[in-house]
């Protein structure tokens, strides 16, 4: 069973930086993909970034927030981490960390947090 815990949202300031983190507790994390999405009230969840399974060589991130995050993640410690500079009102939402695996079948499993907010305001 896969259980992911999120931390680190806090109120900041416009310009400002925040880090979060996201433990995973179950097995083989190396073998997920690992993600983090944001949601407002109202508002569908999006993607915000992800990173590859294994050594985490492939990323990807939303337009609006390239080359503000940086997802990063390790399997040493079962942990991924969003690194959040020079944050933007906009940036304001409940964040949740996301783990995806794919079985031999292909098919799909989800497993997500109970999301962590984060608010940007002065």
């Amino acid at each position: 069973q896969v259980r992911l815990v999120e931390s680190g949202g806090d109120l900041v300031q416009p310009g400002g930086s925040l880090r979060l983190s996201c433990v995973f507790s179950g097995n083989s994390f190396e073998s997920y993909i690992m993600s983090w999405y944001r949601q407002t009230p109202g508002q569908e969840r999006e993607l915000v970034a992800g990173i590859s399974r294994d050594d985490g060589a492939g990323t990807r991130y939303a337009e609006s927030v390239k080359g503000r995050f940086t997802i990063s993640r390790d399997n040493a410690k079962n942990t991924v981490d969003l690194q959040m500079n020079n944050v933007e009102p906009e940036d304001t939402a409940v964040y949740f960390c996301n783990a995806e695996i794919y079985d031999l079948g292909g098919r799909q499993y989800n497993y997500w947090g109970q999301g962590t907010q984060v608010t940007v305001s002065s």
